[in-house]
């Protein structure tokens, strides 16, 4: 049984992407499951002076910790404009001076979900090529598009596309053991 993180890169309360978290983590059985919603994250823009005069917040440093306590990081990251969005930039940013390879030896389930068309792809591409410079194992990805088409009473509707999640998240768990 190994533990596993699961959040999503979103400070929304409404976040497409915490309920894509949590359909996905409703599939998993046999391990210690920690989610997280990020809604109830405020964390700073980071800036070298801010850093300077107040240091790091006790939920940034809990943060880091629960990432490194976990053997698993299930994480599902919005886009802005072909990105990840500023305020899970921001986590990274301020992860990354607490502590360089916060994701040192940690299994990764990356995933987007989008209203639009192309499922957030721009996000999983920069975070797919960003997560291992912090020291993680991207396992696998998925992406999920037309959110409000594809997704409905907390489940993904398209059979290919519930296949295609289910393939990536039994990659991603046989990684764990």
């Amino acid at each position: 049984m190994a533990e596993i993180l699961a959040l999503a890169g979103s400070n929304s309360s409404t976040s497409i992407n915490y309920e894509l978290i949590r359909y996905t983590t409703s599939l998993i059985e046999g391990h210690e499951i920690q989610v997280l919603n990020m809604a109830q994250y405020p964390f700073s823009m980071y800036s070298e002076d801010e850093e300077r005069q107040k240091g790091f917040s006790n939920s940034l440093i809990e943060l880091k910790n629960d990432i490194q306590k976990a053997k698993g990081v299930v994480l599902s990251v919005n886009e802005h404009n072909g990105n990840p969005s500023a305020y899970f930039k921001n986590v990274i940013d301020w992860l990354s001076r607490l502590e360089r390879k916060f994701f040192q030896d940690t299994f990764v389930f990356l995933m987007s979900a989008s209203r639009g068309k192309r499922g957030g792809v721009g996000s999983l591409q920069v975070l797919e090529a960003l997560l291992p410079r912090f020291g993680a194992e991207v396992v696998t990805t998925f992406s999920l598009p037309s959110f409000q088409e594809n997704f409905e009473k907390g489940t993904i509707v398209s059979s290919d596309l519930q296949l295609a999640h289910q393939d990536a998240l039994n990659r991603f768990l046989e990684k764990l053991t």
